[in-house]
Order: C-alpha cells, then structure tokens, then sequence
C-alpha cells in the first residue's frame, strides 16, 4: 500500500495523502490498549504449594489519547501541480498496575488477603500534612494589598 493516492478533478491532478496508515496505526494501538483489560492482566498466575493455592491480584489504569488529521488545497497557478495535501497523526499513552491482594485457597477456606504499600500511604500523609500546613500560613499570612485604577 502507498501513502499517497492520485486524485483527478477536470483537468488538475495531484497527490493526496492516503488516510489508510494511519487508521491502521490507530487500529493497532487501540488493540494494545485493549489488551491490557484482559483477565490475566488483572489475576496472576497460580502458586501451588502443598495444599495451598495462592493467585495474585492487580488493579489496572490506563489511559490513552491520539489524534490524526489530513488536509489538501488546491494550486492557484500554473506552476503548481494542482491538488497538494498532507496529513499525520500522533498519540501516547500509559498502563500502569499494581498488586492489591492474593487470594489464598486452602482445603478448609479462601481468603483475600490485601497488600498495603506503606510507602504510598505515608507520601500521601505528609503530602496532606503539607498542603494543610500552607493553606493555615496563606489564611494567617497578610492579605495582598490591591492595585487601585486611576
């Protein structure tokens, strides 16, 4: 397949830019993207031990965002060669997972046991702290005098 197609209007002719690739690409990122809400990206593989079967558990985020865009004009004199377009497109995007609980299966129970990142909660606490600490100083703090128009 060519990136371009030839187009005819009357008597102008030209190159157009062919839309077709970048529909494909854009086909292609949305299948990775939904690739990651698949079951197995949320449930691990199980571990056996003895009796007891653990199997991993995550929560997943992800977020996307693209955009294409083609355009043509047509030529005003004769040295142009009558129809000219372009077009391109662009896009990013982001999966981030992380483990929340194992779920623990024994012969006698099933259990979910949670996994807590002390980490992240203290970083939100003092995060907390912070912003309530400088919103108490900009309250105490003098207000700003204001500019009066002549």
């Amino acid at each position: 397949m060519t990136d371009e197609i030839t187009i005819a209007s009357g008597a102008k002719s030209g190159r157009l830019f062919d839309p077709t690739n970048s529909i494909a690409t854009v086909d292609k990122m949305l299948d990775r993207f939904f690739e990651t809400a698949r079951v197995e990206a949320v449930y691990g593989s199980p571990v056996q031990n003895g009796d007891t079967m653990v199997i991993p558990s995550a929560e997943v985020f992800s977020g996307m965002g693209f955009g294409v865009g083609t355009g043509g004009a047509l030529g005003k004199d004769t040295a142009d060669q009558g129809i000219a377009g372009g077009g391109g497109g662009g896009g990013g995007g982001s999966v981030i997972a992380r483990p929340v609980a194992a779920i623990v299966i024994t012969p006698n129970s099933v259990r979910i046991e949670p996994i807590v990142d002390v980490t992240k909660i203290a970083l939100a606490a003092l995060t907390a702290v912070g912003f309530m600490i400088g919103m108490m100083a900009r309250m105490k703090g003098k207000s700003v005098p204001r500019l009066r128009n002549s």
